[in-house]
């Protein structure tokens, strides 16, 4: 078994990664992997072992036909993390956001059809749905994305079912909650306001905090990926829910009390434009089709993060210093 894996640098990529060539997956602890990643800000060699005998990595990207073309001849699967996603930089600047998650893509949907590739996992966001006042989104739900991140995934997401429908591409799409776990870009919310809190610096929350999510650890989240690449269906969205839902405002004061600091760290900023007040998935469908449930709970999940974070400066801080834009969120 030889698996292609895109974005496989990024935070929740290269944990699928790291996985995998431990043995994590049970049928696949002998596959070969390619990682292909394009090493932009939220990429990280580091992420990744240095050598191993099953990992090749190409740095890489998705938007180069040619390399696809070169590249995935012999592989059977590719499992499709490859992405633009942060809300807030999509909001500042949304060309990128299209041109990697819709264009790149489908150049790799069109690379796989080309070589014959056998399957296709596409991992996107519950995003994509928009925002929901009560109850939960299953997958038949419309889509409706209200930002011009959301927007793309949507877009990539529909390209991928043109590939299964018109081409017979044996692919399945998989829409996530809120990840969170070691490794991730200190952009986001959770890395963002430990490490800000870890060297005693403010915490910028949005608005009055009241926006819900659902947080979803990132192994859980690469154990459901892992299940829908081996049992999945073709042409077949499965959503992957925390199972639990979190305020923005609570989401804080927890990373306060774990990290030790002060409240008087929180501060008040203009809300985001177009933010989204709450997202809920309905995850029935993989839970009764694939047997998939969260096993790490949201406390100890947390808890083990900023536990990481607090012991592992020496990865995140040159990640910051290099980030201008994360130290203005600060």
């Amino acid at each position: 078994m030889r698996i292609l894996v895109t974005g496989g640098a990024g935070f929740i990529g290269s944990h699928y990664v790291r996985t995998l060539l431990d043995g994590g997956y049970p049928g696949y602890e002998f596959a070969r992997v390619t990682v292909l990643d394009a090493l932009t800000y939220a990429g990280n060699r580091a992420n990744l072992p240095a050598a191993h005998p099953r990992l090749q990595f190409v740095q890489g990207d998705i938007g180069d036909l040619p390399l696809l073309l070169d590249l995935l001849p012999g592989h059977d699967a590719v499992v499709h993390f490859a992405a633009e996603s942060h809300v807030d930089r999509s909001v500042e600047s949304s060309a990128a956001f299209f041109q990697t998650n819709v264009v790149g893509t489908q150049n790799l949907l069109e690379a796989c059809h080309r070589t014959g590739v056998e399957r296709f996992v596409h991992v996107s966001t519950d995003e994509v749905y928009g925002s929901i006042t009560e109850g939960s989104w299953t997958e038949e739900w419309p889509l409706a994305p209200n930002s011009p991140y959301a927007a793309s995934k949507a877009g990539s997401d529909l390209a991928v079912r043109s590939y299964w429908r018109t081409h017979h591409l044996d692919a399945s799409i998989t829409r996530c909650s809120n990840n969170y776990g070691p490794h991730q870009h200190p952009e986001k919310l959770i890395p963002l306001f430990t490490t800000n809190l870890l060297q005693g610096r403010p915490v910028p929350l949005y608005g009055d905090g009241l926006n819900v999510r659902e947080w979803l650890h990132v192994d859980d989240h690469c154990r459901a990926i892992q299940l829908v690449l081996a049992e999945g269906r073709a042409g077949e969205i499965y959503n992957v829910g925390g199972g639990n839902e979190q305020t923005n405002r609570d989401i804080t004061e927890r990373l306060i009390e774990l990290c030790g600091a002060d409240r008087s760290l929180i501060r008040r900023v203009a809300d985001r434009k177009g933010h989204d007040l709450r997202y809920s998935l309905d995850e029935t469908k993989i839970r009764e089709e694939l047997g998939y449930a969260p096993r790490v709970g949201f406390e100890e999940g947390l808890a083990g993060t900023v536990a990481w974070y607090r012991d592992h400066p020496d990865w995140w801080q040159p990640v910051r210093a290099a980030d201008t834009r994360t130290g203005r969120a600060a």
